[in-house]
């Protein structure tokens, strides 16, 4: 199953409609989305999350580690991190992870083939080598890691050299992903995070000697002083390197959230127009260099394994963005880490002292989640068809929830006449589509089956914004790099 190629007409009326239709909104990284987590949920929700995770053995599972250190603060970025020199802190912190690992696998049972696994952060990288092997140890004594799954980390390449990456590929890690965002100078000094190409491409070139099956690239249009013509210069230095995947994400200018973006100089940033120039030209480029563009914020090479999921019908969403194993339990590490687990969603504590606290008390550190309902279940699935596959497949859907869809999705289909008036959508007998000009859009196409929407839609507004359900944030588009989906 493969997407219908994007076509430069279809580019020219993204551009006219984007600043039209493409409002806040959920990426969809899960559903219900991360917002709609509850505070405080009983521990019997995680328990019963594994125990039936349990039942399902021996399926595989997919797995996310978090490592929140950083040595140095980037002014844009929204991750849940800490700034340290400290190294003597990751030591503690390891230690906590083996406990958790620990409790987690022994709710599960036996030990759990992983065909899937992500280190994320932060920078994994603050960890030094002892602690890396300490914690691969750790993950290979309660999980069974499959040599032919796929197992990544993201690297700071200011922060590794070729004997790491050499470390990294003897543990086991088979892709990594790079920080990049931008290699102008002036864009650098203005994030704080100086970056030469050359340090770059080190990295990269130790990788492909090193067998590393996938090599991806993490940039971010929207950030101070970028134009389209500059961003263009750093897309030529990106297309030197052949990365065998792209994610160019928009930056989400949030300063009353991320503190760190104060520091940012709100005049440099890029006005809206200029900012849909940079994707569009983007959009173009990488698409003529043969990158096939997967969705939202993804672009891979024909041979990866990202793109040869998305042919296959395999592509799905997760807490990392598009992924190349559909249907597997996520189970998350690490604070703040989100588990995706037999129908139920789990969110650890998001501090150190948290973290700590729930584990000398013997227990897992869970801080919010939610238990999907059947509504759920059927709204997820369609919400991942359409952003993974631009097909919605009417009388199969119907067949495997026991619905009449026409009737179920009323006032979502009258919504949907008006996204196909524009072009996004083409809707047939039993069939649902997403045209190129909607797979451009499909975060806007996605909304229209997200109930939690429509319902606040039906409230009284506040002042346009509408609370999270803790009470300490709006909803708004947040990029991946934040970690809140």
């Amino acid at each position: 199953m493969t997407s219908p190629a994007l076509d430069r007409r279809a580019l020219s009326d993204f551009r006219a409609l984007a600043g039209r239709i493409d409002g806040n909104g959920p990426r969809y990284t899960s559903y219900p989305t991360a917002d709609r987590f509850h505070n405080g949920p009983d521990l019997s929700l995680y328990h019963d999350a594994l125990d039936a995770c349990r039942a399902d053995a021996p399926a595989p599972l997919s797995l996310y580690l978090h490592i929140p250190f950083c040595e140095n603060i980037c002014y844009y970025c929204g991750c849940n991190k800490i700034i340290t020199r400290d190294h003597g802190r990751s030591a503690r912190y390891v230690s906590y992870l083996g406990r958790e690992m620990a409790l987690v696998a022994g709710r599960l049972g036996a030990r759990r083939q992983v065909i899937q696994s992500h280190w994320g952060g932060g920078t994994p990288t603050f960890l030094n080598p002892d602690e890396m092997r300490r914690v691969m140890a750790l993950l290979n004594t309660h999980f069974d890691l499959a040599g032919e799954g796929e197992h990544s980390i993201e690297i700071d390449p200011r922060r590794v050299d070729r004997d790491r990456m050499a470390l990294l590929a003897e543990l086991g890690f088979n892709r990594v992903s790079l920080g990049v965002q931008d290699f102008d100078a002036e864009v650098q000094q203005a994030i704080h995070r100086i970056q030469p190409f050359q340090e770059t491409r080190a990295v990269v070139d130790a990788a492909r000697a090193l067998g590393f099956r996938s090599v991806s690239l993490d940039l971010i249009y929207g950030l101070p002083h970028q134009t389209a013509a500059r961003f263009g210069r750093t897309i030529d230095q990106v297309l030197a390197l052949r990365p065998d995947r792209l994610s160019v994400y928009s930056y989400a200018h949030l300063p009353h959230v991320f503190k760190p973006q104060r520091r940012i100089d709100e005049q440099a940033l890029p006005p809206a127009g200029e900012k849909l120039d940079i994707l569009v030209s983007t959009i173009e480029r990488l698409t003529a260099e043969g990158y096939v563009y997967i969705g939202m914020d993804h672009f891979a090479l024909p041979d990866d394994d990202l793109a040869v999921a998305q042919r296959e019908g395999r592509l799905q969403r997760n807490f990392q963005g598009y992924s190349t194993h559909a249907g597997y339990d996520q189970v998350g590490l690490g604070i703040s880490a989100i588990g995706a687990i037999a129908g139920r969603y789990v969110q650890n504590a998001r501090t150190l002292d948290d973290y700590y606290g729930a584990l000398d008390q013997g227990r897992l550190p869970l801080a919010r989640g939610v238990a999907m309902t059947g509504d759920d279940h059927l709204r997820r699935e369609i919400i991942g068809d359409l952003m993974c596959h631009g097909v919605l497949d009417l009388p199969a859907i119907e067949a495997r929830h026991g619905i009449d869809f026409n009737e179920a999705f009323a006032a979502e289909l009258a919504e949907l006449e008006r996204l196909a008036a524009d072009g996004l959508v083409c809707r047939e007998p039993g069939r649902l589509t997403v045209t190129p000009l909607g797979r451009l859009l499909v975060r806007r196409v996605a909304m229209v089956f997200d109930r939690y929407l429509r319902d606040d839609a039906a409230q009284p507004a506040d002042n346009g914004v509408r609370a999270a359900n803790d009470g300490t944030r709006p909803i708004r588009i947040v990029p991946r790099y934040s970690r809140v989906v």
